[in-house]
């Protein structure tokens, strides 16, 4: 323990940071059900809403490796502080709006606000506990917290909207928020790299252009084309953003993100862990949230009750992830947790049209174990094997992981369900020879059976839906399929790439050694 960090204030600081870390997951989702609501409202046009909904992860996506190092230098306590007060800020003016551009401004700068706290928020922990079992403690404190955030984030969203409205979805940050600000400012301690460089502007441009570019063109692909000129643009200059990144990187002297860390044993898989389980995890809950509110038609609130299963479970498999790892090496907990998110989606695969609700029960505990043991294992590999000066660029390069892995796995999964889905039911009905204003409606009604068929005359419904639920059920099984050989191939990748055994101690000992350095503030 630290001289001048007694313990109880240590448990204190980390619960204030958790408590920030809460709002950003539960921001990430929140808006998500709200859409109808937020629709009948402002009446903003379909690419409005849209940017309503993805704009603050791009704008996270983009920015959170340039914010980590700002932390590393700028002081991780300071970027705490203001991108809580950024959030809670952009949050008053999203609830205040009046119009979709000013609804999309408020969840841009939100993002911003989110992608200077987000990586303060591992660094400020991995400055508290430099011991290496106690930061694993911690660290699966973290990974729980952040899953509950945002897959909670549907069921309060319903709720509020259920009772109140879209603009609830807002006004719901500001308590948790206060409460961690007025925390943070008593008990957190400033840290920074004391050595820091110049700050590389042309790289931290680069690096958020790359991001942005790729984090846009894989949330816009399902909408405008895998191959249509908008994403391949998209695709492209995310491509050759990254390679001028990538090379400035090696060129000057004091990179953005120093190529050694990534090169770091621990570093690359840990990150490549965290982005593949994300593609999987986020990418089936899409799907089984729209099972459950397009095929079973239950309202945003009920869906989003029955999904929480998945954080539950996941909240466990993080807490045991730490003593797993300790006892272990995180070969165990990493692997292992991938190769149960691989079994959780093969449960999820055999759903039929007539299965019992207690199979999407099981894929949801057995997945979120399974995610849970990776998050937080992979967590502390990265965290562990970066030096604590630099804490604040190595906590980026685990959430910009996280968040390129869950956009691609929401794209991905997304297009493939759209693609299955609609080609096997207007299949079924033109082999019903059913009329062409019937296949019509199927081939552009979306996901939303339950909808769309209600304008479908009475005798056509029932055949319509049993057609819908069986193209839909068969879609779902393709995209986890897809899911569970993802998890596989990432588990045989990555078994001879993690030490076995019990972690290092040479590893321990220069963790503990590179411990960032306390910096006070002065008035």
């Amino acid at each position: 323990m630290e001289a001048g960090l007694p313990r109880a204030p240590r448990i204190w600081a980390a619960v204030a940071v958790c408590l920030g870390l809460f709002v950003l997951g539960l921001d990430l989702t929140v808006l998500n059900v709200a859409v109808p609501d937020l629709q009948r409202d402002l009446a903003p046009s379909t690419a409005q809403v849209q940017w309503a909904v993805d704009s603050y992860a791009l704008v996270l996506g983009s920015a959170v490796l340039a914010a980590g190092a700002v932390g590393d230098r700028w002081g991780r306590r300071r970027s705490f502080l203001s991108g809580l007060a950024v959030c809670a800020a952009a949050s008053t003016a999203g609830a205040l709006a009046t119009g979709p551009w000013q609804v999309i401004t408020a969840r841009c700068v939100m993002g911003a606000g989110a992608a200077l706290l987000m990586p303060s928020t591992l660094a400020v922990l991995h400055h508290l506990y430099p011991e290496p079992a106690l930061r694993r403690r911690a660290i699966s404190a973290w990974a729980a917290v952040a899953g509950l955030g945002g897959l909670t984030g549907p069921v309060t969203g319903g709720w509020l909207v259920e009772h109140f409205s879209w603009r609830a979805g807002f006004w719901i940050n500001l308590p948790p928020a206060a409460c961690a600000l007025l925390l943070a400012l008593a008990v957190v301690p400033e840290s920074r790299d004391p050595q820091a460089p110049a700050f590389d502007t042309t790289g931290a441009a680069l690096s958020a252009g790359s991001l942005f570019a790729l984090v846009w063109a894989v949330t816009e692909s399902p909408h405008r084309g895998w191959t249509g000129v908008p994403t391949l643009a998209a695709f492209t200059a995310a491509t050759a953003l990254l390679a001028a990144f990538v090379a400035r990187q090696r060129r000057i002297a004091h990179p953005l993100l120093p190529p050694r860390l990534i090169r770091l044993p621990g570093v690359a898989s840990g990150a490549a862990a965290l982005a593949l389980m994300s593609f999987a995890m986020f990418g089936g809950l899409f799907v089984l949230t729209l099972y459950l509110q397009g095929v079973l038609g239950h309202s945003p609130f009920e869906a989003g009750l029955r999904t929480l299963p998945l954080p539950a479970a996941l909240a466990v498999g993080a807490v045991a992830a730490g003593p797993t790892a300790r006892r272990f090496g995180h070969r165990t907990p990493v692997v292992g947790g991938l190769t149960v998110v691989c079994a959780g989606f093969l449960v999820l695969a055999g759903t039929g049209p007539d299965s019992a609700f207690s199979r999407c029960v099981t894929f949801e505990l057995v997945t979120g174990l399974g995610a849970g043991l990776v998050a937080a294992a992979a967590t502390d590999l990265v965290q562990g094997a970066v030096p604590g000066r630099s804490a604040g660029i190595g906590s980026a390069v685990n959430d910009a992981t996280r968040q390129v892995g869950s956009a691609l796995g929401v794209a991905v999964q997304g297009s493939i369900l759209t693609s299955v889905f609609t080609a096997r039911l207007t299949g079924s009905l033109t082999r019903a020879s059913a009329p062409a204003r019937l296949v019509e409606a199927a081939r552009h009604g979306g996901f939303d059976v339950t909808a769309w068929q209600t304008a479908l005359p009475e005798a056509a419904r029932a055949s319509v839906q049993d057609a819908a639920r069986s193209a839909f059920t068969d879609a779902m099984t393709c995209t986890a399929l897809t899911a569970a050989a993802v998890a596989a191939l990432a588990a045989a990748a990555l078994f001879p790439r993690l030490p076995a055994g019990c972690p290092a101690t040479a590893a321990e000992r220069s963790l503990t050694a590179a411990s960032p350095q306390p910096v006070e503030e002065t008035a």
